[in-house]
C-alpha cells in the first residue's frame, strides 16, 4: 500500500448558497492495523494537512479513522531496532500534530473504537473531539516502558496539567464516557451518530467567518503556547531517548515477540 493510499482526504460537496459549504475529511487507512501510526501513514497525514493548509476554500476540517478504530497509537515494531528511523518518526508526528493544530480553520477528530497512546494525542490535539461512550481512550505508555513525551503537551492543554499529569503517569485507558469526563472529548454521543453529529459541528462551524476565524484560532494558540517549537521538538527527543533505552527495549521486545 503506497502512502497516498495509507490517508483518503474526501471533500463534501459545496452548497450553492452564499455561506458555500467546504468540509475536508482526512481519514487514517490501515484499519488491518487499527490504523496504527507506520512511518507512511504519519508522512501521508502530513502530506494530507499541508494540501488542505494550501486551499482556501477549506472552512473545516474532520480527522477520522477507518474501520473498527481511530488510532491504535504508534507502530513501533518495524523500527524498534533502528534507533535513528524510530526518533525521526517521532519528530515528524510532532511535526504533523503541530500542523493541525495550526491550520486556519476548526478541526473535528472523529474518534470511534481505540484512540490510544498517539492516537489519543489525535484526539486532543484537533479544536474538538467527538466520541461514544464504549470507545477506548488513553496513554498506555508508562507500562510499556515509554515515556509519553511527545503526548504530554497536548493533553496538558487539553485537560490541565494537574489531571494530565495523573493520567500520564498512572497510565492505562478508559471508556469514551469517562474520557469525556475527563475531558479528552467534547462531545459524546452514541457510536452510531458519529458521523452525523460530526457533519452537522462541521456545518455549524463552516458558517463562521474565515478571517475571524483564523485570527481567534492562531490567537488562542499562541495563548496556550502551541506556536512554541522548542517544547515539542523536546518531547519527540525525550520520548525518542527512552525507547531507544534497555527497559522500554525489553519491554517492547516480550511484546513484539522478539
Amino acid at each position: 500500500m503506497s502512502a497516498t493510499e495509507l490517508v483518503l482526504t474526501d471533500f463534501a460537496p459545496a452548497r450553492d448558497d452564499a455561506s458555500v459549504e467546504r468540509i475536508a475529511t482526512i481519514t487514517m487507512h490501515r484499519p488491518e492495523a487499527r490504523n496504527a501510526l507506520s512511518v507512511e501513514l504519519i508522512d501521508a497525514l502530513g502530506d494530507a494537512v499541508d494540501a488542505i493548509a494550501a486551499d482556501p476554500s477549506v472552512r473545516v476540517l474532520i480527522l477520522a479513522g477507518h474501520g473498527k478504530s481511530f488510532c491504535a497509537g504508534m507502530d513501533l515494531k518495524g523500527v524498534l531496532a533502528d534507533a535513528g528511523r524510530m526518533a525521526g518518526m517521532l519528530r515528524r508526528l510532532s511535526e504533523v500534530s503541530r500542523a493541525i493544530r495550526r491550520l486556519p480553520i476548526p478541526t473535528i477528530a472523529r474518534v470511534q473504537g481505540a484512540a490510544v497512546g498517539g492516537g489519543c494525542g489525535l484526539m486532543v490535539v484537533p479544536d474538538f473531539a467527538i466520541t461514544h461512550p464504549e470507545a477506548k481512550v488513553g496513554y498506555p505508555e508508562v507500562g510499556l516502558g515509554v515515556c509519553p513525551a511527545v503526548v504530554a503537551p497536548w493533553l496538558i492543554r487539553k485537560i490541565g496539567a494537574g489531571p494530565a499529569r495523573a493520567m500520564l503517569l498512572a497510565g492505562g485507558t478508559v471508556s469514551g464516557a469517562e474520557g469525556h469526563r475527563m475531558g479528552l472529548s467534547t462531545h459524546l454521543v452514541a457510536r452510531e451518530e458519529l458521523e452525523s453529529t460530526s457533519l452537522e459541528l462541521a456545518r455549524a462551524l463552516a458558517g463562521g467567518g474565515p478571517q475571524a476565524m483564523a485570527v481567534t484560532k492562531r490567537w488562542l494558540n499562541e495563548l496556550d503556547g502551541s506556536m512554541e517549537d522548542a517544547v515539542f521538538e523536546r518531547a519527540a527527543a525525550l520520548s525518542a531517548e527512552v525507547i531507544a533505552g534497555d527497559e522500554a527495549q525489553a519491554r517492547l521486545a516480550k511484546i513484539f515477540g522478539s
